[in-house]
């Protein structure tokens, strides 16, 4: 007997209740199982159903598992919900980077003029939309739409606004069962950053596009593969 909605971590829990009885033949069971992701606490039952897809015949293992792509649009939308995508660069970890307002304003002349005295700075990233998953040959790709808040941060803890940026990313997760989980681990694969809005004045986005892709390799991408 198991329990449904079987808890993932504290985000998100799975349904893999059976959606039919089990076809028993003579060399194999097959088990053909809901897989749908939804929020921690959050299990509503779902209206969507999946198209149904076969394994094709192995005989060289003694289980075969197969995941559809609904699956995976399942848990992004989970993980979305509960803002799982969503992360806070703190001020410490951009000191250690060197990362401040200084170093914004030697490569903006905008943000030297706005902040003359130099403060640490704080990043905000959060996605925008429901992350687009689509399966591939031993991976699967994610397009994610975001944002970046970039304030600093200034004496008396307050936080101020510099500017905000959209970001376009592509990225693409290799699977693999470790220690009986399957685990995903995540690569950048094509990061695109536009201009929303600026406290500073208008200044071109690609003077920035080097350094903020090193936070986000470093930083973010580790982060991620590390949940």
């Amino acid at each position: 007997t198991c329990t449904v909605p079987m808890p993932i971590d504290d985000l998100a829990e799975v349904d893999y209740s059976l959606n039919t009885f089990p076809a028993v033949f003579r060399q194999f069971i097959d088990l053909d199982l809901k897989g749908i992701v939804y929020p921690a606490g959050n299990y509503t039952g779902s209206t969507c159903v999946a198209a149904p897809f076969t394994i094709p015949d192995q005989s060289d293992s003694m289980l075969h598992l197969a995941f559809s792509e609904h699956f995976f649009q399942t848990s992004s939308f989970a993980y979305y919900t509960a803002g799982a995508f969503n992360i806070t660069i703190a001020e410490e970890t951009c000191s250690y980077f060197n990362i401040s307002t200084e170093i914004f304003g030697s490569i903006i002349p905008e943000v030297a003029k706005y902040s003359v005295t130099p403060y640490p700075v704080m990043l905000k990233l959060m996605a925008t939309e429901i992350p687009v998953v689509s399966l591939e040959q031993d991976s699967f790709t994610v397009e994610i739409q975001g944002s970046m808040e970039v304030l600093a941060v200034l004496p008396d803890s307050t936080t101020q606004l510099l500017f905000t940026m959209n970001i376009a990313a592509n990225t693409s997760i290799a699977l693999n069962v470790f220690d009986q989980k399957l685990v995903g681990s995540l690569c950048l694969n094509r990061l695109q950053f536009s201009l929303a809005h600026s406290n500073v004045g208008f200044f071109e986005i690609s003077l920035l596009e080097n350094i903020l892709s090193y936070i986000l390799q470093t930083e973010v991408i580790p982060s991620a593969n590390g949940k």
